[in-house]
């Protein structure tokens, strides 16, 4: 890679806790819009990397069958002819199924997509999912083509990951 050569970076948003924001009226979290694009505007700086949001749904991964791990898998397989690497938010109770659904029918990608997602929703103070997104975004830029699982601080190789509910992260097995 060149010095200060720009690159951009695909995000996909599906929902998720990471995307979840508070209803004030009845005290709840839900899915509504990305929130993705303001909150890394004001948190995080970029000045090397245009991020192109694509807004695909907002569900929680619970909520999700095989039709939409399909959508996202289309939506992932229609931009890897642009040659920019893909994240994808996605809620962390089903990432790793539609992280394999794609690993397993997307071979040989020839850019790195990464899923990440959070425990707990962007905007709250302790919430992991600023970190978690931008680790995503440099191992985007950095890592070989392939599908992984990026989660705190660690980069997981798809297939092979699974969520520790113990512990609060993913874990390769």
């Amino acid at each position: 890679m060149q010095k200060n050569q720009w690159r951009r970076v695909h995000i996909v948003t599906t929902g998720g806790t990471i995307e979840k924001t508070y209803d004030e009226q009845d005290g709840t979290l839900f899915n509504r819009e990305t929130v993705i694009h303001k909150r890394l505007n004001e948190k995080i700086r970029l000045p090397y990397t245009e991020i192109k949001i694509h807004a695909l749904m907002a569900k929680d991964s619970l909520d999700m069958g095989l039709e939409d791990r399909e959508v996202i898998r289309d939506k992932i397989k229609s931009l890897i002819p642009e040659g920019h690497p893909i994240v994808v938010l996605h809620g962390t109770d089903t990432m790793q199924e539609t992280a394999e659904l794609v690993a397993k029918t997307i071979l040989n990608p020839q850019i790195a997509i990464i899923f990440t997602g959070a425990m707990k929703p962007l905007g709250f103070e302790d919430s992991d999912a600023l970190q978690n997104v931008t680790e995503a975004l440099m191992a985007a830029q950095i890592i070989e083509p392939g599908t992984f699982i990026c989660f705190h601080n660690r980069i997981y190789s798809v297939p092979g990951v699974r969520k520790n509910k113990k512990f609060g992260t993913f874990e390769q097995f």
